[in-house]
């Protein structure tokens, strides 16, 4: 499926949203399908600090995430302006700057982390039990950060220029090579986390040779073309791109000092705990990402095109999605704590408990982190990036941070728990005080005539 220019600006923005939804949120799926099958396959074929090892090395992956995001969205909303301002060319200078910038912005970043193996997984909570599987899955995901960097980078470039279709292909089948795989790796050959860590390396590798097949499309108008170094559209790109490094980024650090809390203040038990509620959050979180990824071509074309009328639609279209799953996966929480529990084969009663207890408390996040996700995306897609800076840092450092530090302490060691929800919750009444008092605006007064089906 290829969305052209006569599509962009006719088409009702419900159905269009729709077109960039469902693949979007099916690739996402897919991605979540695998890393569940991922914590399952270790803590049953590897055993709970194994499980614990996983989660304590998997900022590392974020990292590398953080960075073709960083590069991947800037270049690709300035990708999809340019599209809506029918400048083809500009956009596919764009392309080729970000291109380049992302395989020299992953070198300069893996290569000291690599240096660097053993801090790092202190650094990231590891304990005398568990910092042998840290090290066995930091250094492999380190050795090919690069590959995951352009997975990513692609994917995002391939669905900007009108094929959500391949981007959600690509994912799809990646995950499914990794999930064969982590059975063989784990299960048949026993090479425990390594395993885990390899199979997800084939099988982004594939999912790069997937996406690869839009450039045999006469349709595309994404391609390499030679360029001079223009600094300018680095700028850009880094500037566009900050909100979505920053996420990444700041869930990697969160991640760690959850770790590091947990550590503290629960011991293994919390670590373990942690790990099981940490690795359901991921594949509750590849939604919401989903959703946000279906907006951003939309509402950056209709910023270029200055279509205002039909933003402010998918905008309200968009938080009313990401309200609607965030009250579904809170109702997953409570009545299917027992049942998550059970998939990870956790049998000590002390840490069955505690889980329990941690989903019930963390999932209540999910009613507001739908429509955090929802906003960053949306106003990182239209160059507002200090409002989308914001909405990261409020929910992520301003409040997380501060919270982190202080429940534990006043109120013991489940009031880790509700540290997120309340950070997501204060996150969203403060973007509602500003809305309400005219500090920001959600979309432009102006509008366009464009017609609409």
């Amino acid at each position: 499926m290829n969305i052209d220019h006569t599509t962009m600006q006719t088409m009702k923005p419900g159905k269009l949203f729709k077109k960039y939804l469902i693949p979007s949120l099916l690739g996402m799926g897919f991605i979540a399908i695998n890393i569940l099958i991922d914590g399952l396959f270790v803590s049953h074929g590897v055993g709970e600090q194994a499980l614990a090892g996983v989660n304590i090395a998997s900022p590392i992956y974020s990292i590398t995430i953080a960075v073709s995001l960083w590069i991947g969205m800037g270049g690709a909303t300035l990708y999809s302006i340019a599209l809506g301002q029918r400048n083809v060319r500009r956009a596919q200078e764009i392309y080729t700057h970000a291109l380049v910038l992302a395989v020299v912005t992953a070198g300069l970043i893996i290569g000291p982390c690599l240096i660097l193996e053993q801090q790092l997984a202190q650094l990231f909570g590891a304990t005398d039990e568990t910092i042998a599987y840290v090290l066995d899955y930091l250094h492999i995901i380190l050795v090919f950060g690069l590959i995951f960097v352009l997975e990513h980078v692609l994917s995002i470039f391939i669905r900007n220029d009108g094929n959500p279709t391949l981007a959600m292909a690509g994912l799809v089948i990646s995950s499914v090579v990794n999930i064969v795989l982590y059975y063989i790796f784990i299960f048949i050959f026993h090479w425990g986390v390594r395993g885990a860590a390899y199979a997800t390396v084939i099988g982004t590798f594939i999912g790069i040779m997937i996406l690869l097949t839009h450039f045999l499309s006469p349709k595309r108008q994404l391609r390499v073309v030679p360029a001079t170094l223009d600094l300018a559209i680095l700028r850009e790109i880094f500037s566009i791109g900050s909100p979505s490094f920053i996420v990444e980024g700041t869930a990697a650090l969160m991640i760690v000092a959850f770790n590091i809390t947990f550590r503290h203040y629960a011991g293994d038990t919390g670590l373990v705990a942690y790990s099981v509620v940490n690795y359901m959050h991921v594949v509750f979180l590849m939604f919401f990402i989903g959703i946000g990824a279906a907006i951003q071509p939309i509402t950056s074309y209709y910023h270029g095109a200055r279509l205002y009328q039909r933003m402010r639609q998918i905008v309200r279209i968009g938080l009313g999605t990401g309200l609607g799953l965030g009250a579904a996966v809170f109702m997953v929480g409570l009545a299917g704590n027992g049942f998550i529990i059970d998939l990870f084969g956790i049998d000590l009663p002390q840490i069955i408990d505690y889980t329990r207890n941690g989903i019930i408390y963390f999932f209540a996040g999910y009613l507001f982190l739908g429509i955090n996700t929802v906003l960053m995306q949306y106003y990182q897609s239209i160059e507002k990036t200090r409002i989308a800076t914001a909405i990261i840092l409020g929910r992520s450092l301003i409040f997380f941070i501060p919270l982190l530090c202080l429940m534990p302490y006043l109120f013991g060691a489940n009031a880790i728990w509700l540290v997120f929800p309340i950070a997501e919750g204060l996150s969203v009444l403060f973007f509602y005080l500003a809305l309400k008092f005219d500090w920001i605006e959600l979309v432009p007064i102006e509008t366009n005539a464009a017609s609409i089906e």
